[in-house]
């Protein structure tokens, strides 16, 4: 479990493909290491990917398939810096929002807008995750904890949200050098899915009385 407030910003030092389509990545990451064992999970750009190997100032991770199809690792490159975040102790404070690591899908930067103070990124997103990205609301983006600060209307093409940065998040994560056509991975509010999930089933949901519970 992750909260969204980036630690580190890292930098790609191998993206070695494997034939089973999954891929191994190494990271120059000298904090994030810097307590990491073998098996402890760590956030790449909002991704949660377990350390297999490390030494001093890396560490390297396997990434599925599945993880490459629905999320923007698949298009990293040595020397991309990507943001990293260790799991959340328990007993830690909550910064950001409770962020699993698990990607919904990509946003595509489609518009950046400089202001004096503060800079609006808007990202167009698949329709399928529009209804759970709300006005005022929780998001990871790249695996920065943000709040919606606008959202487009249902049925309007592409759907979209925008966020607002501060200078402190635009310097210390890799969102401050996004151009527009630049890919991010998206992490939707864990209770809005399943608010989601639970009204897809409507009233068919059966009781612990009717079977429900075993």
């Amino acid at each position: 479990m992750f909260t969204g407030i980036i630690e580190e910003r890292g930098r790609i030092t191998a993206f070695d493909e494997l034939p089973d389509g999954s891929a191994r990545l190494t990271v120059h990451a000298p904090l994030a290491v810097s307590d990491a064992r073998h098996g402890d999970s760590i956030a790449v750009s909002g991704v949660c990917l377990t350390v297999i190997d490390q030494g001093a100032d890396w560490f390297a991770a396997d990434v599925m398939g599945q993880t490459l199809a629905v999320s923007a690792l698949a298009g990293v490159r040595v020397g991309d810096e990507v943001n990293l975040e260790r799991a959340a102790r328990v007993g830690d404070r909550l910064g950001g929002h409770i962020v699993q690591g698990h990607v919904d899908g990509v946003g595509t930067l489609l518009a950046r807008t400089d202001l004096e103070h503060w800079r609006v990124l808007r990202f167009a997103v698949d329709p399928s995750l529009a209804p759970l990205v709300v006005d005022k609301g929780s998001i990871a983006v790249a695996g920065v904890s943000l709040t919606v600060s606008a959202v487009s209307e249902p049925g309007e093409d592409p759907s979209w949200f925008e966020v607002s940065l501060i200078p402190e998040t635009l310097t210390a994560t890799t969102l401050g050098s996004l151009e527009p056509g630049a890919l991010v991975n998206v992490e939707t509010d864990v209770l809005a899915r399943h608010v989601r999930r639970l009204a897809a089933f409507g009233d068919r949901v059966p009781s612990a009385a009717e079977g429900g519970a075993r």
